[in-house]
């Protein structure tokens, strides 16, 4: 365990306690903790998961903007997503953990491709989902730590497993908290 893994680490708890209170400030948080944990996996070997941060740095910068603008006096408004936006992206989100997961255990020395995919492709959605502010994230977020945990304890990443096992709980609160935000009906889908 790196000091840099322990940095990312707190970087990440507070990045995801800010968003389940739906504060527009987690995003500089998230920028430091992604770009911290795209060291801490490449030297691990979870190449799905090294990439995953530049994208995540990206889609934080987007996420951002858009809270941004979305936000009002009672924080950010939440909604749920339409039954066919669900499936399109669930289908979508399984169709990009095959082909990834398929060419990262092909083409690489990834120890976990199929694993290391999955976390990176359910991430993808949720990050996405997220910086659109859909309830649905937090279900994706939610099956992302606990593939995660048995992983990076396995890779000897225990700060980072540790980590995921407190976003689980931040994750459990934050579909909570914007479920009762999202029952308001303020946005449209």
């Amino acid at each position: 365990m790196s000091y840099i893994e322990w940095a990312a680490a707190v970087f990440v708890l507070v990045n995801v306690a800010l968003v389940a209170l739906r504060s527009v400030w987690n995003y500089p948080f998230a920028l430091v903790a992604v770009t911290l944990y795209a060291f801490v996996f490449f030297e691990a070997k979870l190449y799905s998961d090294m990439l995953l941060q530049g994208f995540f740095f990206a889609l934080n910068l987007y996420g951002w903007a858009a809270w941004m603008r979305a936000r009002d006096d009672s924080g950010v408004p939440v909604g749920w997503m339409s039954h066919r936006a669900r499936v399109g992206w669930g289908i979508a989100t399984i169709a990009a953990w095959f082909g990834w997961s398929f060419a990262m255990d092909r083409h690489t020395d990834a120890v976990a491709p199929w694993l290391d995919g999955a976390i990176a492709m359910l991430s993808i959605t949720a990050q996405w989902l997220l910086a659109r502010r859909r309830v649905e994230s937090w279900f994706l977020w939610i099956l992302v730590d606990l593939i995660a945990v048995p992983l990076f304890a396995s890779r000897g990443l225990y700060a980072t497993s540790a980590v995921y096992v407190v976003l689980l709980g931040l994750s459990i609160d934050g579909l909570i908290q914007w479920r009762r935000a999202a029952a308001t009906g303020r946005l449209a889908l």
